[in-house]
């Protein structure tokens, strides 16, 4: 009976911690982001990337709404692991979004990720 209990504990306490690793976010309007300190340390590189050079031409506003929601906040299309990679394929196009291809990649892999934390 002992066991019994020690193991639905430990059980208990990995079923808690597992549940706060969604991702939070912090602000409102334009200042809304997804919160720093819930980004796992493997992403946080591409996580700073894109809050340096995705806000050059929009909010991260756009960005979260998109991930908590499943749909682009302005043409209402869905925004799934599709979208993402449709999305990257674009930016990479535009002349002055000054990213590479491994930049691309990373942001898109964050996205992903992003997407499967708020599905959770």
């Amino acid at each position: 009976m002992r066991k019994l209990i020690i193991l639905v504990t430990l059980f208990t306490l990995v079923i808690a911690s597992v549940a706060d690793a969604r991702i939070r976010v912090k602000g409102r309007g334009d200042k809304m982001n997804f919160d720093p300190d819930s980004i796992p340390a493997n992403f946080k590189a591409s996580f700073d990337l894109m809050t340096r050079k995705c806000v050059k031409c929009h909010t991260m506003e756009r960005t979260v709404i998109a991930v908590q929601t499943g749909r682009a906040p302005i043409t209402g299309q869905p925004f799934d692991r599709q979208a993402v990679k449709a999305y990257g394929i674009k930016m990479l196009r535009k002349p002055n979004s000054n990213m590479n291809k491994q930049e691309i990649r990373d942001v898109v892999v964050l996205l992903n990720f992003l997407l499967d934390e708020n599905a959770r």
